[in-house]
Formats: structure tokens, C-alpha cells, sequence
């Protein structure tokens, strides 16, 4: 397998935890509140699935766990901003610090350990097609992780509830008016974007890469939030978006099997230099920031 057959058969894996992330932010940015937190949230996601997987709860227990844990923590989030007008950055830095301490506090004593990762499901003849056939043999996850993305574009575009969720994002004084209880679907849009960045977490740690150690997040929750301005909160583009980022992820690994001499410390930083050069890139262009920007983005709802 030459780098180009590696870095397609891995990429969608690779995309799968920043793809779950950033399609749970773009929901709760739809709906008018901005989550720094999602680090947090994807990091105590990976340590109780992986504590659940472990102890032979198995992937699906250990997923439904590392959700639930997401959307209770975004909800403590919610409740802060929403319930006492706190500043959405501050309490969404803090929410995220929280989450990775107690990540660290409950994998302590699982460091290095391993679980049992899940089987590829492989799509009768694209699979075995030359150059791009590892596109088609993932695991069920990515394969969902698929299927969601389709799921978030039709009802954010489609649906009466993405146009209501798009409305309390854009003018939440004009939805309350309407009589939508602006309050009660920021809630519902922060708990979603929570429980897909446990999914998130869960991936991570059971799935991708089945062993536990501390920090294993490693930044790839602040790269789901830059996702969504680098995808102009747009469905597609975060997806794109997402397996550009899988993509250069996979990078190092194929310059060291080529034999390429690199510092490992350049290899394993491409995602971020990659996410700063990218959002330089689309902040330069005012126009289609301003064309796909959420109006009323970060800030408290008074009646």
C-alpha cells in the first residue's frame, strides 16, 4: 500500500471524531450559542467509554455512556449561560477545563490499557476497486458518522425544526415573539452538540485508536470548533472540511513509512498549522463570512 491508498483508506476514520464535533457545534452555533468547551466534552467522552468498554460493557454501552456524559456536562454549559447570562467564552473555557480534568482524574488508572477496536464493513466491489477501495471498507461508526452529517444538512435546510433553530440563532427576539421558547431549543441544541462530542470522545478512545492515555484528545476538539468557520457553517464544507484535517492527520505516518526524515514534532503539529493557515485563509474573505454568519452568535437572550 503506497502513501496515497494509506492516507485515503485511514482519512474518513481519521475525520470521524472532528466531523462528529464540529456537526454537534454547528447545531448549537445554528441556534445562537457558542461552545469552547467541546475539548472537555469530546475528553470525558473518551474516558467513560473507554472505562465502560473496558469492563466489558461493550462499544454500543460505552458509546450511549461517553453521550450521556457529553450532554450532561453541556447542560451544566446551558444552565450557566442561558440560566445566569454568563459570557458564553469564559463558561465554555471553563466547562472545557473541567471536562479534561476529570477525564484525567477517571483515566488515571487506565493509562495504556487497551480494548478490543470495532471490524471494518467493507461495500461489496467498491472495496476492492485499486487506489481509492480502502474509502469504502469502514467501520459502522464512520459509516453513521456519514449518515448523521446527511441527517444535520436535511434538517438544518429542510425541516420546520431547522428553520426554528436557525431563527432563535438569528434573531432570538423576532422567534420569541412567534412564540418559540428561545431558552428551550438553545437547551436542546446544546445538549445535541454535547452528546455528539461524547460520540466524539468515544470514537476516539474505543474505536480509532483502542488504547488509553491521558491527553489522547489532543486538541482535536478546538480544530471541530475552527471546522465550523472554516466550513462557513455550512453541512458540506465541515465535512469536507473534516476529511481535509483526517487527511493531513494521517500525513506523518505516511512520511515515515516513505522513509521522508521529518522531525516528528513537524509531523504530529500539521493539523494545527493546517487550521491556523485555513482559518486565515477564510477570515481574510469578510463577504462570505458575513453572507453564511449567524447573526445573533454569542449572545444572551433578554426578553
Amino acid at each position: 500500500m503506497n502513501a496515497i491508498e494509506f492516507i485515503l483508506a485511514g482519512m474518513l476514520a481519521a475525520a470521524t471524531p472532528f466531523l462528529l464535533a464540529a456537526l454537534g457545534e454547528l447545531v448549537v452555533e445554528r441556534a445562537g450559542v457558542l461552545n469552547l468547551g467541546v475539548e472537555g466534552l469530546m475528553a470525558i467522552g473518551a474516558s467513560i467509554a473507554f472505562i465502560v468498554t473496558y469492563h466489558g460493557g461493550g462499544h454500543l454501552l460505552g458509546f450511549l455512556a461517553a453521550g450521556l456524559c457529553g450532554t450532561l456536562l453541556a447542560l451544566v454549559f446551558a444552565f450557566i449561560i442561558l440560566g445566569f447570562r454568563a459570557n458564553q467564552v469564559a463558561t465554555g473555557l471553563a466547562i472545557g477545563i473541567l471536562g479534561q480534568g476529570l477525564s484525567a482524574l477517571f483515566g488515571k488508572t487506565y493509562e495504556s490499557l487497551t480494548v478490543k477496536s470495532l471490524p471494518k464493513l467493507a461495500v461489496p466491489g467498491l472495496s476492492d476497486l485499486p487506489v481509492v477501495g480502502g474509502l469504502f471498507a469502514q467501520d459502522v461508526v464512520v459509516w453513521l458518522a456519514l449518515t448523521a452529517t446527511l441527517g444535520v444538512w436535511f434538517i438544518l435546510s429542510r425541516t420546520r425544526i431547522g428553520l426554528t433553530i436557525r431563527a432563535v440563532g438569528e434573531n432570538p427576539k423576532s422567534a420569541h415573539a412567534l412564540g418559540y421558547s428561545v431558552t428551550g431549543i438553545r437547551v436542546a441544541a446544546v445538549a445535541f452538540g454535547g452528546m455528539l462530542a461524547g460520540f466524539a470522545g468515544a470514537y476516539a478512545a474505543i474505536v480509532y485508536t483502542p488504547l488509553w492515555a491521558d491527553g489522547m484528545i489532543a486538541g482535536r476538539g478546538w480544530i471541530a470548533i475552527a471546522l465550523v468557520v472554516f466550513g462557513t457553517w455550512l453541512t458540506g464544507r465541515i465535512f469536507l472540511g473534516a476529511c481535509l484535517f483526517g487527511a493531513v492527520s494521517l500525513m506523518g505516518l505516511a512520511a515515515q513509512a516513505t522513509g521522508i526524515d521529518l522531525p516528528s514534532q513537524l509531523l504530529s503539529s500539521l493539523p494545527y498549522i493546517v487550521t491556523i493557515i485555513v482559518l486565515g485563509i477564510i477570515s481574510a474573505d469578510k463577504r462570505l463570512l458575513k453572507l453564511n454568519g449567524i447573526a445573533s452568535l454569542g449572545e444572551p437572550f433578554e426578553r
